[in-house]
């Protein structure tokens, strides 16, 4: 092999080493942004900057994978600060995108634990990332680097610009606030079988039996994005959240196609018309009642239902 056929060689090797970083990145930036296309875009640009730099400061670093992963958490960071005022304009309420397969679509670090494995399949569950969202762009970096992708806090500094004690305290403030909302949810089976019982009594039309299975104080948020129909403000209570669900399904009568779907936040309900699906209802459960519907509509957060 001559000199140049070996540079070629070694060149592949590490573009090919480093694409296979991209779907644990995408993974990440899902995390962080909450929608495929923001999480994408994140990752695109976290390579673009590690081919900006010299051969010669590529060469320096000695594990690229850990590099990009803290680059891909910078970016995130610049992101996550602008995408609030972004959604100052968006219409009606911004929702994150649910993943039809749950955290099984990327890859993170092995777990040895297999309770360890559970909290990181949690992590991409459309109830945890809107609790996400209730954080400080610090503190959903810190706590999705540390907590899901094992970053030491050391190298944490240096994504967010603090010092290691000061990204610990943000991981555990971020940690307590997700305990905090996380706490009285419903085991899986408790929550697939009041899912179930919701499906019988909204596809029989029944209003007490669905009344039954709604909190009183059942809050229901759509997203439509402005591209497809949605309530603009969250519906509360559960007369209204009945009627309006009942309304819905009266509506669009036969043509409308329901499918469960196991995910991260256990049974989903797909609503499809001719097979493309245009509406997905993620329930929280507690106490064996629904209290929150996350219901998208929105067509560019349902991409991978009609992959």
């Amino acid at each position: 092999m001559t000199a140049g056929e070996g540079t070629r060689a070694g060149t592949t090797a590490e573009a090919v080493a480093l694409e296979a970083e991209r779907r644990t990145l995408t993974g990440l930036a899902y995390r962080m942004l909450g929608t495929i296309a923001d999480a994408e875009d994140a990752v695109q640009e976290t390579y673009a900057r590690w081919y900006r730099m010299s051969p010669a400061e590529r060469d320096a670093i000695a594990n690229p994978g850990a590099w990009l992963v803290r680059a891909a958490g910078r970016v995130c960071l610049d992101q996550l600060g602008s995408a609030r005022a972004r959604r100052e304009h968006y219409v009606g309420d911004w929702l994150p995108e649910p993943l039809p397969d749950g955290a099984g679509m990327f890859a993170v670090p092995a777990a040895s634990d297999p309770l360890d494995r559970v909290a990181l399949d949690e992590s991409v569950s459309t109830a945890l990332l809107i609790v996400l969202e209730s954080l400080t762009p610090a503190e959903r970096v810190a706590f999705v680097l540390h907590d899901v992708f094992a970053v030491s806090f050391a190298e944490i500094a240096e994504v967010v610009g603090r010092s290691p004690d000061a990204c610990r305290q943000l991981a555990t403030s971020a940690r307590r606030k997700v305990r905090e909302r996380r706490a009285g949810s419903a085991t899986r089976e408790e929550h697939d079988e009041v899912v179930r019982a919701f499906i019988d009594a909204a596809g029989a039309g029944d209003v007490n039996a669905l009344l039954r299975v709604l909190d009183p104080e059942v809050v229901l948020v759509s997203d439509g994005g402005g591209l497809a129909w949605a309530a603009r403000r969250p519906v509360v209570g559960a007369e209204h959240v009945g009627r309006m669900l009942l309304g819905i399904r009266d509506k669009r009568g036969p043509a409308l196609e329901a499918s469960l779907h196991e995910t991260a936040d256990g049974l989903t309900i797909a609503f499809a018309e001719a097979g493309v699906v245009d509406g997905v209802f993620v329930m929280e459960v507690r106490d064996g009642r629904i209290t929150r519907f996350w219901i998208m509509r929105n067509p560019e957060k349902l991409r991978l239902w009609n992959a």
